[in-house]
């Protein structure tokens, strides 16, 4: 059965409240991919389905941004049988470490766990471009909204899910003065609750 937004309600993976995205956008609802990912047949599937989404592109490997898109990229790479890797900040930019390569010109696919604004994948796309790999597609488990420009490659979502957010000056939460907080992990480490 493919993967669905019953699934993110019955792993609690959909919360409600004021949440800070990781592009630093206010929203009512946020997808916790991390809960729906924890139970391996769910992330099974979710990068079975996402391979089969990618495959047309050809990918030699599998690159993700730590650490939302860690699990995914993982199974999705586990369905194209090809490698994975990931990136993290290192100086405030995404880099390739830990000894992960790319083979100049290789095909890569980038895989997210939500597409909001599609910053973040776009930084791990450059950091791709920077190893000498070529970008062949992205992937994501959810999109909620990326503008449809948001990506000089194909893209590849299993849910499409519009949930509204704002720029912070615009929240009707914060206006109401209702508490926020930052569940992403970009905020986790720069102090947020």
């Amino acid at each position: 059965m493919p993967i669905s937004l019953k699934d993110f309600e019955e792993t609690g993976a959909l919360l409600t409240g004021h949440f800070r995205l990781s592009s630093g956008l206010h929203s009512d609802r946020y997808l916790q991919c991390a809960r729906l990912l924890m139970w391996p047949r769910r992330a099974e599937q979710a990068g079975r389905e996402l391979g089969a989404a990618l495959r047309e592109f050809g990918a030699r490997a599998v690159v993700s941004p730590a650490l939302g898109g860690v699990v995914i990229g993982q199974e999705t790479a586990r369905a194209l049988d090809v490698r994975a890797m990931f990136v993290e900040r290192k100086d405030g930019a995404f880099a390739l470490r830990r000894g992960f390569a790319i083979e100049p010109g290789e095909p890569v696919v980038v895989v997210e766990d939500v597409f909001t604004t599609g910053k973040s994948t776009r930084e791990a796309a450059s950091a791709v471009d920077a190893a000498g790999g070529r970008v062949v597609a992205v992937g994501s488990i959810v999109d909620r909204g990326a503008p449809g420009d948001a990506f000089a490659v194909p893209a590849r979502s299993l849910l499409s899910l519009s949930v509204p957010s704002w720029p912070e000056a615009e929240c009707p939460l914060c206006r109401e003065g209702v508490a926020v907080e930052a569940p992403g992990s970009r905020f986790q480490r720069a102090g947020g609750s």
